[in-house]
Order: C-alpha cells, then structure tokens, then sequence
C-alpha cells in the first residue's frame, strides 16, 4: 500500500519502536465456546452415547482458530508510522504516517476492562482515515507510548 508523502527512503530510515499480535484475551469468547464443546463431548462420553468425538473434535478446531486469528493481524509502532500488517505475507494492511495522527482513543468495554484489553482507535487529520488496534494488551499504556512518538 503507498501513502502520500511517504517516500521509500523514509521506509529505509525507520525504526520499530513496538510491535504486537492480538493479545490472547481478546479471543476470549472462542475458549468459551470451545470450553462448552469439550464438556458437551465429555459428558457425551461419559453417558456412553455417540458422537462424542465430534465435540472434542470441534474443540480442539476452535482452539486452532484461535492460534491462527491471532497471528491474522500485526501491530507496528515505527518512527515514522503505526501500520497494521498481515502477520502471515507481512503485507501492510493499513498505514497511517506520524504526521497525519490526529487523534487516539482507547475503547473499553467491562468485559475488556475486566482482560486488561482495548481497542486503539486512531484517526487521520482530515478525518478520512481510521487505524483500529484490537485486542491490545494495556492500552493506555500503548498509547502513552504511542503519543510519546508522535513528533512534536
């Protein structure tokens, strides 16, 4: 993906500064689910009725899903940029330069207050572009980093 204004010597010159997955607890909902399908198959075992391999089958799918969701998205704090990339190809997926960083929310729910996770939303100058982080661990801590990058 190009930006404006971000010439390939830039690119060159660039530091990373902090980089993340989505933190585990932000799948919390699939242990969940996965954690009903376990005991379903469990006590489908336990009875001595079919299809109990189906539900431990399926458990241990989600929790694949889980390890592969995970790695689907990789945060990157540079000198110059936050990029959001495929954590499979490393193809960016969204880049927002330094210099067009406007603003930065954290957003919390209970539930992710609760994880000790958020969202970090990021939005351009002109308002054209938005950058979500899901799922960071410690967010405001994140974003103290974050704005302690920002130029000046």
């Amino acid at each position: 993906m190009t930006v404006p204004g971000y010439s390939v010597e830039q690119k060159i010159d660039e530091r990373v500064r902090w980089q993340a997955y989505p933190s585990w607890a932000h799948f919390a909902w699939l242990y969940c689910v996965s954690l009903m399908a376990c005991i379903r198959g469990l006590l489908a075992l336990r009875s001595g009725t079919g299809g109990w391999s189906i539900w431990l089958g399926g458990a241990v799918a989600l929790l694949v899903c889980v390890a592969m969701l995970r790695r689907w998205a990789h945060y990157t704090f540079t000198t110059n940029r936050v990029t959001v990339s495929n954590g499979y190809t490393g193809r960016d997926i969204q880049t927002l330069p330094f210099d067009d960083l406007s603003e930065i929310t954290v957003l919390q729910g209970p539930l992710a207050q609760f994880l000790g996770i958020g969202t970090l939303v990021l939005r351009s100058a002109d308002g054209d572009r938005m950058v979500c982080l899901r799922g960071v661990r410690d967010p405001d801590v994140v974003k103290t980093r974050l704005e302690a990058l920002r130029p000046s």
